[in-house]
């Protein structure tokens, strides 16, 4: 078991500033398409949600990644999947490399205000033709005299339409695809910055997203993360903090499943509630059994990684799993809520809408399963 009484303590009060701040709200941003970062990230620093694990110095509470798995799974308890995920972007996804390997001056001009809550940041990864594949990017970064000169473009943009910065991974060279790129901070209000569309999506929807051009974008070199040639390196190491987050919120599930079953035991049909049918009872234990080994799972990989161990296979696998056994939850669920599962108003219709993204988002299924057959010394030689 990876959890203290401190642990515990941090996950309440994160529920408490959930039931007070997002899910009183969770509606009327889903119609919005769009959450108010600013304001809500403003109130999330002044508690401390935002740096958990991050360096005292900038803000942070200093602590090891097991708590930051805490507010992950304690997120969970949102009436939606949208805002824990750019929470997740902010605090897990665009600012791990940042501060394991930025400059002080860096961390204080980037890192220490996305800890305040006062800077909404972004992931610049994914492009229309390299999604899962991060070694395709075409993205590039010429140096010019003590700038990056930066053309290409993102898409998938978490948070595009509202963040301040981007932590954008650009080739710097025509090197090998795993050798030549670079973590560079870009300031979203620089010249040449244009946000071209936010995206519509199935789900998620309180949550924006965008696709974004670079044209022709300086930034000084000094707004690189850590040595050149090391954004491929940089962006794994925060991919596996990035699973281990999405893994762990994951875990709502359980509070999907715990719903469904109170409706099944008031619900009526041919004279008994749903819940008295063997077929029905027997699958929901089959689905807490699956949500269970999950955690499990999970659990595991948090613990030898704050043990220092390299996880790549574990995180691989607890993503993996994660998506299909939300997938599978919510499809269930939406099965046997019946007709008002299929309404858009329902709490379970927003989950099954939103858990598709699991199995898709950071990182496929399908390159989950290359990872860990790679792991496993299994990968067919090209």
């Amino acid at each position: 078991m990876i959890y203290t009484e401190e642990h515990e303590r941090l996950k309440d009060s994160v529920r408490r500033f959930v039931d007070a701040e997002i899910n009183p709200h969770v509606d009327e941003w889903e119609r919005a398409g769009v959450f108010p970062a600013r304001e809500l990230f403003r109130k999330m620093g002044r508690l401390g949600f935002l740096g958990v694990t991050k360096p005292v110095e900038y803000g942070g509470a200093g602590l090891d990644y097991s708590y930051s798995v805490a507010v992950a799974e304690a997120l969970g308890h949102s009436h939606c999947g949208g805002v824990p995920m750019a929470i997740g972007v902010q605090t897990d996804m665009a600012t791990p490399a940042l501060a394991r390997f930025g400059s002080d001056e860096l961390k204080r001009e980037f890192l220490a205000p996305s800890i305040a809550g006062e800077r909404v940041a972004c992931l610049g990864v994914s492009e229309t033709g390299a999604g899962s594949d991060v070694a395709s990017i075409r993205t590039f970064a010429h140096k010019d005299g003590g700038d990056y000169r930066i053309r290409g473009g993102k898409m998938w943009t978490t948070s595009g339409t509202q963040a301040d910065w981007m932590c954008l991974l650009a080739n710097t060279s025509e090197g090998a695809p795993h050798r030549n790129k670079t973590l560079i901070c870009v300031p979203m209000d620089t010249p040449g910055v244009q946000i071209a569309r936010k995206l519509e999506k199935a789900g998620m929807r309180s949550s924006d997203t965008a696709q974004i051009f670079l044209d022709d974008v300086r930034v000084p070199q000094r707004y690189r993360i850590g040595e050149e040639g090391m954004g491929f390196a940089y962006q794994m190491m925060q991919f596996q903090e990035e699973r281990l987050w999405a893994a762990a919120n994951s875990l709502a599930a359980s509070a999907i499943l715990a719903e469904t079953i109170d409706y099944l035991r008031e619900r009526q049909a041919f004279g008994q509630p749903l819940l008295a049918n063997q077929y029905v009872h027997f699958k929901l234990a089959e689905l807490n059994t699956e949500i269970e080994c999950l955690r499990a799972l999970l659990y595991r990989a948090v613990e030898l990684y704050v043990g220092g161990a390299d996880v790549t296979q574990l995180a691989s696998m607890a993503k993996l799993k994660a998506g299909r056994v939300s997938r599978e939850v919510a499809d269930w669920c939406v099965q046997f809520w019946g007709g008002m599962g299929y309404i858009e108003d329902t709490r379970v219709n927003r989950y099954w809408r939103d858990s598709r993204l699991g199995s898709i988002g950071g990182g496929a299924d399908e390159v989950m399963l290359g990872i860990i057959a790679k792991t496993m010394g299994i990968l067919p030689r090209p």
